[in-house]
This record gives structure tokens, C-alpha cells and sequence, in this order.
């Protein structure tokens, strides 16, 4: 069993920037590809980003490419996702998620833990 706890997420204005945490227990974190999902209001989740176990391995959604970066330290069992420039577009609750494989997959039937989710909001 892996837990995961999402932290960071609040109000900003559009243009500005955020960094969300995701924070795992249980089981040795490096043992999972960890990637970020969201879901808009009114919304199905959407995948964001991935990160291999070992960092190796990045991947974004053509929506944040050049504009957030995933990240993870194993040595904290912590991963991140810094969101720059960010758009009213960009509201939504944000989850981090984690994978045992190590086969890239976006969709979310691939994650077997989930977090339970930070509200993020940009305003116009």
C-alpha cells in the first residue's frame, strides 16, 4: 500500500505560478512511476505529467509542456509539479498518483494509488 497526500494547491492570478507537493508513505516510493492528473469543474481527470521511478523518464500533456515541470526526490519520498504561467484553464483539483509499472501509460486505470486531491485556481 502507498499513501499519497497532495499539499501546495491555492489561489493565483493568471501569469503567476504554484509548486504542488505530493508526499508518500507505506512502501518504498521508488518503487512507482509517479504522475500528476487533474479534473476541471464539470470535467473528466485529465493527465498531466509522468516521472519514471528514478526521474529518468519525463512526460507532459501537450496543455503544460514548457510551462510545468514534474519532479520527484526519492530520498524525501516527495513529488512535485511546479505550474508557471499558469491560465484560468488551469483550475482544477490536481492528484498525484502512482504507478508500479514502468511502462509509460496516461490513463488513470494504470495508477493503482491515488491521493485525494489539491484545489488549484487561477483567476483572471
Amino acid at each position: 500500500q502507498v499513501q499519497l497526500v497532495e499539499s501546495g494547491g491555492g489561489l493565483v492570478q493568471a501569469g503567476g505560478s504554484l509548486k504542488v507537493s505530493c508526499a508518500a508513505s507505506g512502501h518504498t516510493f521508488n518503487n512507482y512511476a509517479m504522475a500528476w492528473f487533474r479534473q476541471a469543474p464539470g470535467k473528466e481527470r485529465e493527465f498531466v505529467a509522468r516521472i519514471s521511478r528514478t526521474g529518468g523518464s519525463i512526460y507532459y500533456a501537450d496543455s503544460v509542456k514548457g510551462r510545468f515541470t514534474i519532479s520527484r526526490d526519492n530520498a524525501k519520498d516527495t513529488g512535485y509539479l511546479q505550474m508557471n504561467t499558469l491560465k484560468p484553464e488551469d483550475t482544477a483539483v490536481y492528484f498525484c498518483a502512482a504507478d508500479r509499472d514502468s511502462i509509460l501509460d496516461t490513463t488513470e486505470d494504470a495508477y493503482e494509488y491515488w491521493g485525494q486531491g489539491t484545489q488549484v485556481t487561477v483567476s483572471s
